[in-house]
């Protein structure tokens, strides 16, 4: 049993679509809910565009971190 609401597999969409469904995504979840997000590289900017926006929003946690595969668990508070 997964303790993710969802997952986004950010290496099978075009970039220019990645981030748009990585927050539509996010926008899904209720409080409390946490969704796994994968990616061919560090999604760092990602992560800053969060703390912007979504300040006290999220929780953001490695899980796995490349080379080849970065693995996050992003929750909704």
């Amino acid at each position: 049993m997964s303790d993710f609401a969802a997952q986004v597999d950010a290496r099978i969409y075009p970039p220019r679509d990645k981030h748009a469904v990585i927050f539509e995504t996010f926008h899904n979840l209720k409080s409390g809910e946490k969704m796994e997000l994968l990616n061919d590289h560090d999604p760092r900017p990602l992560h800053y565009q969060m703390l912007v926006e979504y300040e006290n929003q999220f929780e953001w946690e490695y899980l796995e971190q490349g080379p080849e595969v970065w693995r996050v668990s992003i929750g909704k508070k």
